[in-house]
């Protein structure tokens, strides 16, 4: 019998999904850690979406964001986010 696990802390994405991990204030504007959204869209669309979802003061949130995917800075806000892709939401931080 073939014991194969997998060995990280993942969850298995849903098809056509990308998840959305939120940050310091965003987290709490949007009353919540992590969310999935439909990939296939850019994150400027992505974005439109989670403020409807979530109102205005999210809307505020995402409008003065900085944003990875993947871990990476999204320079392209139109390029076209794939299935499986991970979005951190990452408010303005105070401190120095």
């Amino acid at each position: 019998m073939d014991d194969a696990r997998p060995t990280t802390t993942e969850r298995p994405q849903a098809a056509g999904t990308l998840t959305v991990r939120y940050f310091a204030g965003a987290r709490a504007a949007a009353g919540r850690t992590e969310e999935t959204a439909s990939a296939g869209r850019c994150l400027d669309e992505v974005l439109i979406d989670l403020s409807a979802r979530h109102g205005d003061r999210l809307a505020a949130v995402l409008r003065a964001a900085s944003f990875l995917v993947d871990g990476v800075t999204c320079h392209d806000r139109q390029a076209p986010l794939p299935a499986g892709a991970t979005i951190d939401v990452l408010p303005p931080f105070a401190g120095g």
